[in-house]
This record gives structure tokens, sequence and C-alpha cells, in this order.
């Protein structure tokens, strides 16, 4: 078969067989009456065997070594082209999505183009200050993508950094909330504790039901942190959370704090100070647990955690009934001011506190 006739038949040009025949690749071994050389069946066959071989992303060298060394493995050699597929993948993969994010910026000509090049790459570069700088500067030296924003606080272990990347994330509003979404439903922990941090920076409906969703979560710090989100945005069913926090002495603090926020509504309070007060008599509540939760007893207002502070003034625990005094010291000060009586803000049954 002429090389015309095979160029035509096989898909391989007749300037890629003429490069074949040159290298000793593939070359013509039959010749017509007329001198003209020809392909051999087994020619052909050769012909389609370099063309599989290099569809793999084998090169010529590669080919011409695997047909005609007898020694040659193919096992390393197919493992380092799995290797370089997966690296030009990720390649392709990288710069596939920033350019997604250049469209979705919109840009309107090439020096935003170019502004949000810039951002990407300081986003990415291995200094912090420059990540900060590029997130603090996204909201005006480029319309910076939100996903572009996320994806960098869920993997941002600088604190700075980090806090930087919230408030430009939260600058984007609930357009951010996607990709944070999504984060929720990452395998490490982590990365979901980060994703609860950013949401929290959001206001909104739609940030408190995946604040919500996050309260649930297998990892107990996530559910920590989506608790102290919910009680400042009055959500009564964070309560649960905040109150095993001061118990476990995890960041108790900020959990009292966002339990005196939800107390602000008087049916809460009562729901919160009972829950309290069962803890305090409960007989398996150490007592550092036990002067924690008084400390968060006492900033809760109404007559039932009044009344308990009453009863744990005779408390064992001196620390206990030294808190409880003081708080109620500080409580009739403060009724005086506003006219009402001691007798009138006591007045309520209480189950038995201390001895």
């Amino acid at each position: 078969m002429l090389i015309g006739d095979v160029a035509r038949r096989s898909g391989v040009s007749a300037r890629m067989l003429r490069h074949y025949d040159t290298l000793g690749l593939v070359r013509p071994t039959g010749r017509t009456q007329g001198g003209y050389r020809t392909y051999s069946d087994q020619d052909i066959r050769r012909i389609f065997h370099v063309e599989s071989l290099r569809s793999l992303g084998l090169s010529l060298r590669e080919v011409a070594a695997a047909l005609d060394d007898p020694a040659f493995t193919p096992a390393y050699l197919v493992d380092d082209l799995i290797r370089q597929t997966r690296e030009r993948i990720a390649a392709e993969t990288a710069l596939l999505t920033r350019l997604r994010r250049i469209s979705a910026a919109e840009p309107d000509d090439w020096q935003v183009v170019l502004q949000t090049v810039a951002l990407l790459h300081a986003l990415g570069s291995q200094n912090p200050g420059k990540r900060q700088r590029a997130a603090l500067s996204s909201t005006h030296d480029g319309p910076l993508p939100a996903d572009a924003l996320a994806e960098a606080v869920l993997h941002e272990a600088d604190t700075n950094v980090a806090g930087a990347l919230r408030w430009a994330l939260a600058q984007n509003g609930v357009s951010a909330l996607p990709a944070l979404g999504k984060a929720l439903h990452s395998p490490v922990g982590e990365v979901r504790g980060r994703a609860v941090l950013s949401i929290a920076e959001i206001q909104g409906s739609e940030a408190t039901a995946l604040l919500r969703e996050a309260l649930s979560d297998s990892d107990v710090e996530v559910r920590r942190r989506a608790a102290l989100a919910l009680g400042t945005r009055q959500v009564p069913e964070a309560i649960p959370t905040l109150v095993d926090m001061i118990v476990e002495a995890a960041n108790d603090v900020d959990a009292t704090d966002a339990l005196g926020a939800l107390a602000r509504d008087p049916a809460r309070a009562e729901q919160i100070a009972t829950r309290l007060i069962d803890l305090l008599t409960h007989h398996t509540t150490d007592a550092p647990a036990r002067r924690r939760l008084t400390q968060a007893l006492a900033d809760i207002p109404g007559a039932i955690a009044t009344q308990a502070l009453n009863r744990l003034t005779h408390d064992d625990d001196r620390a206990v009934a030294l808190t409880a005094t003081y708080t109620l010291t500080l409580r009739s000060s403060a009724d005086d001011r506003q006219g009402v009586s001691p007798r009138q803000s006591h007045i309520v049954s209480e189950p038995g506190l201390g001895p």
C-alpha cells in the first residue's frame, strides 16, 4: 500500500508517516514493480501500535523503546504517565477555576481582568501579609468573587489573615453563602469550623439557617461555634450547647454572654434559668462547674434566677455562695433604682439548692 493510501485509511498524515520513516519508527518494507516503497500489513499494524501508544502520552522515543526493546517494562512508564496526567489535570482545573472567577467578576475591560488576576495571585501568596492585604483590598481594588474568598478562608491557618478574609466575605453578603454552605459538608471538621466562623459574620435568615444546620454537626467544636453565633441571634436552639459549654469549661465566658443575650426574652430567661438550676442541683456536677453555672445564672434576669440565687447564698461551696450574694446585692440595687421591692422580685417557688 502506497503512502497516500495509508494516510487516507489510517488518518495519519503523509508528512507524519515520512517523519516516522526518518526516525526509523515505521519504515515501509515492500516495493512495487516500479520501485516505489509500500507498506505491508505488518507495517500498518505497527503504525496503529505507534498511534495507540502516542494517545497515552508517550513521546516518539518512548514509543520506539516500548515497541523494540524486549527488556522494556511498561509498569514504571505507565505510573509516570498517570502522575503527569494528574498534574496536567490539576493545572487545567486551576486555570478553569481562575477563568470562571474572572468571568464572575464581569470585567468591563482588561484593567479589571488584570486587577482580579493580581488579587487571586496575592491570595495564593506564601506571605501572610500579602494575603491579608489582598483580602482587605478586595472590596475596592477589584470585584473579587465570593467563592475565591471562601476557598481562601476555608484553608487559611493564619488568624489575622482569616479575620480579614471573613470581613471581606461579609461585604459580599448572601452571595458568599453558597460556597460556605457547601463547606459545611466537608469531611474535614476544621474546614467546617472555619465555614461557621465566616457564616457568623453574615447577617440574614439564610446565614442563620446554615448556622442551625451546623448546630447538629458531628464535631463538637463546630457545634460550639455555631451555638455562640446563634446565641447572639436570639435562636433558642443554641441553649443546650451553650449550657454544656459552661459545664465543660469550653469557652464558657463567651457562652455565658450568649446566654445573657438570649435571656433578654423573659420566656427564654426562664428556660435558661431552669436548665442552669437543674445542673446546679445535679449530684454529678463537680464544684468548678457549679461555680461557672452560678456565674452564668447571675447574668439571667427574672424571678426564677433570683430565687435560686437566694438559696445559693447558703451553699456549702464558699465561691458559689459569695457569687450568689454579690449578684443579689447588685440586683437589689437595680431594683431599688427601678422602684421594685426585693420581696416582689423574689416571689416564686423553686426546687431546693444547697443545704
